[in-house]
């Protein structure tokens, strides 16, 4: 019964990451023939000034998203998986962002954020009437604000079906012995919510290395090289310079982080998943 799903994970996973792997010992413009290139193409990636500044940015997009998204997501996922009936609504509501396109997403955020005729001039407001793309700083903040604001429902949904999981009677036992509602959260919610945490967060931090469409249309990597993550950066190079190589040993790179943190949440979470349901009890 393993096989089909084996079938296609190994044609559309292990077939192109091999692909890929081969292209970036290669020189290639896209079109033209195939030229075996040896390590060229990584001799120039590695050598790139540009690439710590690429790997900067990347790490500090992730990190300042999934510390803005994991609050959030947790709160809005606990209070959602109440059962008052207005709850349900507010459900559907959340979950919107997650239902455009991150290139719709980018260019509303663009027309809201302009200093001219964006929301803060037709508001009046002066505080949002600043060159929110155009200053280094504020860019960075901005993309970091959009990511969040897209995917937070995503990992809310998550946190809400976890937190339904959670027996009653942890909360009734409690209740008994006078807990409030935050020592019921800090004592029982968090600690079942453990493992949750763990897969939520690495979805957040293997996603944000493929941050790509939402950043190239918002900012183009600008202002400067101040957003210009990796997977831009490989964009950049691959269909814009015609660098097939160099942009395939980044994709590599990407790959290889991203297996790396992965591991590393994993193996910070322990190895029993089924521990947490022992917690807070």
């Amino acid at each position: 019964m393993a096989l089909p799903a084996l079938a296609i994970f190994v044609a559309f996973g292990l077939v192109p990451l091999v692909g890929v792997l081969a292209l970036s010992f290669t020189r290639w413009d896209g079109i033209g023939a195939i030229h075996p290139a040896g390590l060229d193409s990584w001799r120039t990636v590695l050598t790139d000034p540009g690439l710590p500044h690429a790997l900067w940015v990347t790490f500090l997009v992730m990190a300042l998203s999934w510390a803005f998204q994991t609050p959030m997501s947790l709160l809005i996922g606990v209070f959602l998986a109440g059962r008052q009936r207005y709850r349900e609504f507010l459900a559907v509501l959340y979950v919107i962002p997650l239902l455009l396109s991150s290139a719709a997403i980018a260019i509303t955020y663009k027309a809201l954020l302009d200093p001219n005729f964006g929301l803060g001039a037709g508001l009046g407001l002066p505080f949002l009437v600043q060159d929110w793309l155009g200053r280094s700083g504020l860019a960075l903040g901005v993309v970091v604000f959009v990511v969040s604001w897209q995917f937070i429902p995503f990992h809310a949904l998550i946190y809400q079906g976890a937190v339904r999981q959670i027996p009653v009677t942890l909360y009734e036992a409690a209740q008994i012995d006078g807990a409030g509602r935050i020592r019921q959260f800090l004592s029982i919610t968090l600690p079942q919510l453990k493992y949750t945490i763990i897969t939520s967060s690495t979805l957040m931090v293997v996603g944000s290395l493929t941050f790509f469409d939402l950043i190239f249309v918002l900012t183009e990597g600008g202002p400067g090289d101040a957003t210009r993550v990796l997977a831009l950066d490989m964009y950049k190079r691959g269909f814009q310079a015609n660098l097939m190589g160099p942009a395939s040993a980044i994709a590599v790179i990407l790959v290889l982080a991203g297996l790396a943190l992965a591991l590393l949440l994993q193996r910070l979470g322990g190895r029993d998943a089924s521990a947490s349901q022992l917690e807070g009890a």
